[in-house]
């Protein structure tokens, strides 16, 4: 029901753009997020958006690098990932809740997307 993609190879200091799009049911109104989990590590929360687009939560580790937005008549949120890191280096989920709030706990969250790989080399 969401299907993630965008991710690839970026340099460090480069640009990617995630997309997340929603189909087989209407994902609008539902807050929405990234998270990536990076190998031998536990998922993290990146950032979330409220399903109207006027709240935004980021995990510090994203805040002033990485901007999350929506277009709720395509129904896809999407992820701008600036000033890339080695460490950004991860599959990032997109994930969908039911929450008003762009939380950031995983257990908020009830849809999820299969994943898309960013590689950030140095």
């Amino acid at each position: 029901q969401l299907q993630a993609y965008g991710g690839g190879l970026a340099q460090a200091g480069g640009s990617l753009r995630l997309s997340c799009a929603a189909s087989g049911r209407t994902l609008s109104t539902y807050a929405r997020a990234w998270f990536r989990q990076a190998p031998g590590k536990e998922r993290e929360f990146v950032a979330a958006i409220t399903w109207s687009g006027s709240g935004t939560n980021y995990a510090t580790s994203a805040a002033g690098r990485f901007t999350i937005s929506r277009d709720n008549a395509k129904d896809t949120v999407y992820l701008q990932m600036t000033s890339l890191k080695p460490d950004d280096t991860a599959v990032y989920y997109c994930a969908a809740s039911f929450a008003r709030a762009p939380v950031s706990t995983i257990r908020e969250y009830i849809y999820w997307g299969q994943g898309t790989l960013v590689t950030v080399s140095s």
